[in-house]
């Protein structure tokens, strides 16, 4: 962002202000100043008027002047094509050092003689302003004939460029900065107005404006019968110092007003949407195969905050424009362009960062400018369109300001500056500031917004700094549970033989949809995948190490433990951490006391893998809903009565499709993994006994029930029991012979036989009872 400080005095005033106190309060207020430039117009440089203007008697492209410069009138052959009688200029007089380190000497040219040089903007150091030599006018302000230019405020101006964040779009403009500075210095800032004529021709008599649909946006428009326009002076020179290239002269009015206000203008040819209608013009705002709100006549004239299609601007001398003055939120236009990108105009970087909302005053600012240096009239009235605004407003208390600023800051210098800034805090409490944010703050969304809005206005270096108070604290907060149970179990699986592989939370949502897992909802899906395998967000860590497992087995590894503690995703993006263990292959390496040949991994073998990672656990017969799991060989694993998670051998065409020998697998929910304090249980001091006891039962009975059956009625001196053997023959038919060992043991005493004995008929008591099974 380029402003000079002539300009910026406009609309705040900074008189008694130093342009080195200016630039120190710029970067203060977090507006970084990236170069001050002044501009220095050498001596014995002064205002003339040319007075006779003749051609050179021996030259064609000369012309010999007569020349006022106050003290005296100088005679000046001068080349330039737009030199002429009663033209106010620049005169370099004699013994004047160029910036390029010409000295001005009395001179003969084709033998007429020459005391001084009429001069052009680049000549005096201002850079190319126009083509010809500089012709002065009332825009300027008021000055001397023979006084030095240098001593005039335009011509010795300080010309300033700051670097601005993306988000600060409401500074791209001199009003913007202005309303910055208005808060820092708490001066009021000249806001624009201008009285409407009701005697005009109303411009509803020759435009209107219909729209397909309802537009997140706001359109102004405005009439004027162009005529004769000329632009000053001090505008060129302002737009040559910012870098602005002039297409037009209208052009050059609508850069101008939108730099200096921060409205985006543009300026239509009135035929364009009336060539067809016989005289009434007609707008219409629709939208285009890409999305883009654009303002059409017969055919499109523009995308609103984009560009300007060539065919609509205005090139005639004369005629009817018509002013636009136009907002969209910069969120909006900025997420199209990058959906659809199309060819953008000089205006969409302001639009794309935000631009003012307030379109009125720039408008008017612009009309202003058309009306002072032409003899344009302008219709009464306006058109609109306008998308009503949704105030933000953000609640917070002065206590939460000066906890988060660290000192405390005097409720009216608060006040103060939320006001000066353009917020409103009129539905304010004594405790709590309600701050309604204005529609060109598009970046203030939270208290801490405001706070920053707070300080960096205060200054931070006029926070009083304070040391920093220690204070020892517990620091063992969940989140040091969660990592320091995490790292236990890792360790842990590490220590059972198990290969840590860690995995992108992406997966392949065709390959999990084929499985059968249940995959992102659509609306909630990746919008930009790193590439087309990593899709969607895992539901599970399963598919991960099977693909890492069939990598380490055609690398030659017929061993491959692998695990992997990692999140994992619900359809609607709900986040849980599951572990899961994968064995494939071997049982173990091949080795001397297996004679180079391991068995293959097991049920029984891998189960006990799992027991020495998360300890002891349950099993029961279990379904899963995905397809990966062997029908046959699944489990649920409970701990404490509730599923943790399951356990399973991979099915065989599933081995197959990964060129995978004989794999088990199990995934649990991490969160369920039971991680307490240690707690010491009584031990009995006296002698244990082991009685094992053989029923007949169905095969097709579920260890459950017994189990169930016999935790009913098990007696206080039955420590535990569990299965050691089974068997089933030709003559059991279809039973099977299922053999249980009982540990018994009392905390009173050695138990006798009579006492075993009762506790063993009371279970097979029950069993018969309820089961109908007995002894073998």
């Amino acid at each position: 962002m380029i402003l000079t400080k002539t300009w910026l005095n406009e609309w705040i005033d900074l008189e008694d202000i130093t342009t080195e106190t200016l630039a120190k309060t710029l970067n203060s207020i977090g507006l970084e100043v990236d170069s001050v430039h002044t501009y220095k117009i050498p001596q014995k440089i002064v205002f003339g008027r040319v007075l006779e203007c003749e051609s050179h008697p021996d030259a064609q492209k000369l012309n010999v002047c007569k020349v006022d410069v106050g003290s005296e009138i100088l005679q000046i052959v001068c080349g330039a094509s737009n030199v002429r009688a009663g033209l106010n200029v620049v005169v370099a007089t004699l013994g004047a050092v160029m910036p390029e380190g010409l000295v001005i000497k009395p001179v003969v040219l084709r033998g007429v003689d020459s005391n001084g040089m009429i001069c052009s903007a680049s000549e005096i150091g201002l850079g190319k302003v126009s083509e010809g030599i500089i012709e002065l006018d009332e825009s300027i302000g008021a000055y001397t004939l023979g006084a030095e230019v240098a001593s005039h405020p335009l011509f010795c101006d300080d010309v300033i460029e700051i670097e601005l964040t993306a988000n600060r779009g409401d500074c791209l403009s001199i009003r913007g900065v202005a309303r910055d500075l208005s808060a820092a210095y708490d001066k009021p800032i000249k806001e624009y107005n201008r009285v409407e004529n009701d005697d005009k021709r109303g411009i509803g008599r020759i435009l209107s404006i219909s729209h397909d649909k309802d537009y997140n946006l706001n359109l102004r428009y405005k009439a004027v019968d162009l005529k004769s326009l000329k632009i000053p002076f001090i505008l060129k020179l302002r737009l040559a110092q910012i870098g602005e290239t002039i297409q037009s002269d209208l052009e050059a009015v609508m850069s101008y007003a939108t730099h200096s206000s921060g409205v985006i203008l543009r300026a239509y040819d009135y035929e364009f949407f009336a060539s067809a209608t016989k005289g009434m013009a007609k707008i219409q705002l629709k939208e285009d195969v890409n999305g883009y709100a654009s303002v059409k006549g017969e055919q499109k004239a523009s995308i609103i905050g984009v560009n300007q299609e060539d065919a609509s601007k205005f090139l005639s001398k004369e005629g009817i424009v018509l002013i636009e003055a136009s907002y969209i939120p910069p969120d909006l236009i900025s997420k199209k362009m990058a959906e659809h990108k199309v060819p953008a105009g000089a205006m969409f970087y302001k639009t794309s960062r935000g631009s003012e909302p307030e379109l009125e005053g720039g408008l008017l600012y612009s009309l202003d400018l058309l009306e002072a240096n032409s003899e344009s009239s302008i219709f009464g009235g306006t058109i609109e369109y306008e998308n009503s605004y949704k105030e933000k407003t953000v609640i917070v208390s002065k206590q939460e300001i000066d906890e988060l600023i660290g000192a405390k800051i005097d409720r009216v210098v608060i006040n103060k500056i939320l006001t000066n800034l353009g917020f409103n805090i009129s539905k304010s409490s004594t405790d709590n500031f309600v701050i309604s944010i204005p529609q060109f703050r598009h970046d203030i969304i939270n208290k801490q917004d405001i706070v920053e809005e707070i300080v960096r206005l205060v200054g931070i270096d006029n926070i009083p700094s304070k040391p920093f108070v220690f204070g020892e604290k517990n620091r063992l907060e969940s989140d040091y549970f969660d990592y320091k149970k995490r790292t236990i179990f890792r360790h842990k699986a590490a220590q059972s033989g198990f290969f840590e592989s860690v995995h992108f939370v992406f997966d392949e949502k065709k390959v999990l949809q084929e499985y059968g897992f249940e995959t992102t909802l659509e609306e909630l899906e990746l919008l930009n995948p790193i590439v087309n395998t990593l899709d969607t967000l895992r539901p599970t860590l399963l598919s991960g190490l099977l693909k890492a497992a069939s990598q380490n087995a055609k690398n030659g590894y017929s061993c491959v433990k692998l695990f992997e503690v990692g999140s994992v995703f619900s359809p609607i993006r709900e986040e849980s951490l599951k572990m899961a263990l994968l064995h494939s292959g071997d049982k173990e390496r091949d080795v001397l006391a297996n004679a180079g040949k391991p068995k293959k991994i097991d049920f029984a073998a891998f189960v006990q893998k799992v027991t020495d990672v998360i300890g002891a656990f349950e099993l029961q017969e279990h379904q899963t809903k995905h397809t990966l799991s062997h029908p046959y060989q699944c489990a649920k694993v409970i701990v404490g009565g509730e599923m943790i998670g399951e356990l399973f051998r991979v099915h065989p065409e599933v081995e197959k499709s990964y060129d995978l020998d004989v794999t088990y697998v199990c995934e649990l929910d991490f969160e369920k993994i039971a991680h307490t304090l240690k707690v010491a249980n009584k031990t009995s001091k006296y002698q244990a006994s082991f009685r094992d006891l053989s029923v007949i039962m169905p095969q097709n009975m579920p260890y459950e029930k017994v189990k169930k059956a016999i935790e009913i009625s098990v007696s206080n001196e039955i420590v535990r029991f569990y299965p050691v053997d089974k068997y089933s023959d030709a003559t059991l038919g279809e039973n099977m012979s299922l053999t249980l060992r009982f540990v018994l043991q009392s905390h009173e005493k050695t138990l006798e036989e009579a006492d075993i004995t009762a506790s063993m008929n009371q279970i097979l008591e029950t069993l018969n009872t309820q089961l109908g099974i007995g002894l073998r």
